[in-house]
């Protein structure tokens, strides 16, 4: 099973092929070759851990057997970043695993998954530099829900009014200076949403490839119900991960990175133009790249606690605050007292995409005459 120095390594290639390209490999090495057959990229398949391809090209099978034999996914995602097709590498046939995923009914890691969430909602409300009374009186609510979701066992619909009222507090203040309405999922009914279901669509993706890392059957979640081909478990452990990609939309949209006039409205939605799928994908996952051993950490140490039985406050928690993932359970036994895992001083290699451009960078704030995040 893939440990945390292996996954560290680890890169995740961003693709948006020009016409003619073709995927195939050499010598252990995944190859990209232009519509002269020239090769435009290559890289090592012992050092990737995801392939994600942005609109159309072809694929050889070897390369798909190389995915299988070293352990790496492709994904097929359109320009409007809809997956359409997937090729997942990871563990088969845990059933012990399963085993305890299907026989699990209980209520509270669906709890302890929501108040991390809206813990990290909360903090992320509190990185805004000019707090007027309005995004101060959202910092209490959330509060309010966090202690209440901490302290004291709730029903699952009492559960999802607090998931959803804090949702209702949360979004109108973190997008206070944008033309913010309201949360709708996947319609697309401005532009704003459409980012946001972008920035959740991939790292919807890259979650899903960590759990099958540790062979979890990702249709059989703890919060959302089971749904034909709805992959439940993925739901649920995207939430606390959620405002990772809500300040990314924020400060991209302040930074000029992310602009409405790249979205055209089509069909009754806004969809992003074609020709900035690259971009956007690749500012997207230059921060989960930026946090992926910290998502690896908690995906591995819940994997832990849920085969151990751990007590729920021994469950991990993903602190957006910091480079920690509290209550690992890793090499403890259950009466084991909590302390933290660190990612301190682990590589983070941010590969070059063919097709963009290399040295896409975030702004300072004095390049943008001090605007403010």
């Amino acid at each position: 099973m893939l440990d945390i120095n292996d996954f560290s390594k680890k890169q995740i290639i961003v693709y948006c092929p020009a016409k003619g390209d073709k995927i195939s490999y050499k010598n252990d090495n995944l190859i990209i070759k232009n519509s002269d057959g020239k090769i435009k990229y290559q890289h090592t398949c012992y050092r990737i851990f995801m392939v994600l391809v942005i609109g159309d090209t072809s694929i050889t099978t070897g390369l798909i057997r190389r995915a299988k034999k070293f352990n790496f996914s492709i994904l097929f995602m359109s320009y409007g970043f809809k997956l359409y097709a997937a090729f997942n590498a990871g563990l088969q046939g845990n059933t012990m695993l399963h085993d305890k995923q299907y026989h699990y009914s209980g209520n509270e890691i669906a709890q302890h998954i929501i108040a991390n969430k809206i813990y990290n909602q909360r903090y992320t409300l509190t990185k805004i530099r000019k707090k007027t009374e309005y995004i101060k009186e959202g910092i209490v609510i959330l509060d309010e829900y966090y202690n209440k979701l901490r302290n004291e066992e709730v029903s699952r619909e009492s559960l999802l009014g607090y998931e959803g009222n804090a949702s209702r507090v949360y979004f109108p203040r973190i997008f206070f200076n944008t033309e913010w309405k309201n949360r709708k999922p996947r319609i697309k009914f401005d532009y704003l949403n459409s980012l946001l279901d972008i920035g959740y669509t991939i790292l919807f993706n890259f979650i899903d490839c960590i759990l099958n890392v540790f062979g979890f059957d990702v249709y059989k979640g703890v919060l959302h119900t089971d749904f034909y081909m709805r992959k439940s478990l993925v739901c649920d452990i995207v939430e606390p991960f959620r405002p990772l990609i809500d300040w990314k939309v924020r400060t991209g949209i302040n930074l000029g990175q992310f602009k409405k006039e790249d979205f055209v409205f089509i069909n009754n939605s806004w969809q992003l133009q074609y020709k900035k799928s690259a971009l956007y994908g690749s500012v997207f996952m230059e921060e989960l790249l930026e946090n992926k051993e910290m998502i690896f950490l908690y995906i591995r140490s819940y994997y832990r606690a849920f085969m151990k039985g751990t007590p729920i406050g021994k469950y991990p928690v993903f602190d957006i605050d910091s480079d920690e993932v509290i209550c690992d359970v890793d090499n403890c036994d259950i009466e084991t007292e909590m302390f933290v895992e660190r990612k301190d001083n682990l590589p983070i290699d941010i590969p070059f995409r063919p097709g963009i451009e290399k040295d896409v960078s975030i702004k300072s704030d004095v390049e943008l005459d001090g605007r403010e995040v």
